[in-house]
């Protein structure tokens, strides 16, 4: 059992904010001051470990609903910054090759995308896999998945593996995510492990590398292990490859190959039209927007409120260390706040944050996650607000957005268990796990 105590201030979703203490028992929060009774009506017992909070926002663990790990090990390459994504492509694809895609250095890289993440308040993160060696069996990719798995676990992390796919052979594909659900979630309905850690999904990269047979595939695969589906859409290369090699725009081909559905997600959408918002808003999907990636390198800004006004549930993630070079979820957080009116409305930041936790995790299928209610997972953020760079702050909670770029959480807890503590990691020195990487992949390369 833990106890936060003495918050400033508990955001227990985007609607709803309280003072004091916060319980989790076994994993899941039973109690917030507006609720001081556990699940079972019962006072939970006597806390075995406590995080003080006095002078702190103790927000959910923020979920990082988009994101590729291995590119944590590429980032600042040369001809990679500031190009349009038709050049973006072939350069990665060259660094990948150059590097050698293999078990170990996607180990290595998801373990510092992870580090990353949980220092900078993240506890969930979906890692949209892509990057395939040619050839490679289902039993060597499942044995790869695992690796990426093992880092998570080992740090503390929930992951969200997606076995994507990026030009792979679609019968292949579709083998490989079968192996890959077999070894992390043997069993389960839906795709998710019994303690919740551990969660794996498919999806193709998008209409631009793969044909309407990988989404059929990688469909049927979805529906017989109960997964949810994940795909990208509306960035520069799909729009123009779509026009060029079918004559249509990504999602008219995504709602005729059966990729608009409450099941489905769609990170980017920077370039949709108010007929497309329409369209994804009936069918259910759901949206990621990843204003770290794509502003900075030209390729677009997702119309969020045009989205979440049509009644789409939007969440947010980084994408990769190729086009974002951090793992930072508040920071582009912030971005987005900062860029929403040059598309449309502003956003207010509790929204943005509120994407940024439930709004991903929607999308996920996991309404435990994202949120502090009774019955929720017990993942938290606890952020000092008592330094100078919050000072003359009125609005605490819109602070940790507007003010302190880069601010980074005292403590984090994922599932009751406490996984960073006074700003480092709690399972390994953070030294070690940079290490790893460097001994796999050297500076130089």
């Amino acid at each position: 059992m833990l106890t936060v105590r003495n918050a400033e201030c508990i955001v227990v979703d985007a609607s709803t904010l309280v003072q004091g203490d916060l319980t989790i028992v076994e994993g899941m929060v039973a109690a917030t001051v507006e609720s001081a009774a556990g699940p079972t009506g019962r006072p939970p017992p006597e806390p075995t470990q406590t995080l003080d909070a006095t002078g702190c926002v103790v927000t959910p663990g923020l979920v990082n609903a988009h994101h590729h790990l291995l590119q944590s090990a590429f980032r600042t390459l040369p001809g990679t910054r500031g190009v349009r994504m038709a050049e973006w492509l072939p350069t990665m694809a060259a660094a990948y090759a150059r590097a050698g895609v293999d078990s170990e250095l996607c180990a290595a890289a998801a373990a510092v995308g992870i580090a990353e993440g949980l220092l900078c308040g993240v506890t969930t993160v979906a890692d949209h896999q892509l990057t395939w060696p040619a050839g490679m069996s289902p039993d060597a990719s499942a044995e790869l998945a695992a690796a990426v798995a093992g880092s998570a676990a080992r740090l503390g992390s929930r992951l969200v593996f997606v076995r994507g796919t990026a030009r792979d052979d679609p019968q292949q594909a579709a083998l490989s995510a079968e192996a890959v659900v077999a070894a992390l979630v043997p069993g389960t309905e839906r795709g998710v492990s019994a303690d919740g850690m551990l969660q794996v999904a498919v999806g193709p990269a998008g209409v631009h590398s793969d044909p309407r047979e990988t989404f059929e595939l990688l469909g049927e695969v979805a529906a017989r292990y109960g997964l949810r589906r994940r795909t990208q859409a509306n960035e520069q290369v799909d729009v123009a490859i779509a026009a060029e090699k079918y004559g249509r725009r990504p999602i008219d081909l995504l709602e005729e190959w059966g990729w608009l559905a409450p099941d489905v997600t769609i990170a980017h959408l920077c370039g949709v039209t108010d007929d497309e918002i329409a369209r994804l808003a009936a069918a259910g999907a759901t949206a990621t927007h990843a204003p770290g990636c794509d502003l900075p390198m030209g390729w677009g800004i997702a119309p969020v409120a045009a989205l979440r006004e049509a009644g789409i549930q939007v969440g947010l993630g980084t994408s990769g260390g190729g086009s974002n070079d951090a793992g930072h979820l508040l920071a582009d957080a912030r971005l987005a706040m900062q860029v929403a009116p040059l598309v449309g409305p502003p956003l207010a930041a509790v929204d943005v944050l509120g994407m940024a936790s439930a709004g991903s995790a929607a999308g996920l299928g996991r309404p435990e996650l994202g949120r502090l209610r009774p019955g929720s997972a017990g993942d938290l953020c606890v952020w000092d607000v008592s330094g100078v760079a919050d000072a003359g702050v009125a609005d605490p909670v819109a602070g940790l957005l507007w003010a302190s770029p880069g601010r980074r959480p005292k403590h984090v807890v994922v599932g009751g268990r406490v996984v960073v503590q006074d700003y480092r990691l709690v399972a390994e020195p953070e030294e070690d796990v940079v290490a790893a990487l460097r001994r796999r992949l050297p500076r130089s390369l």
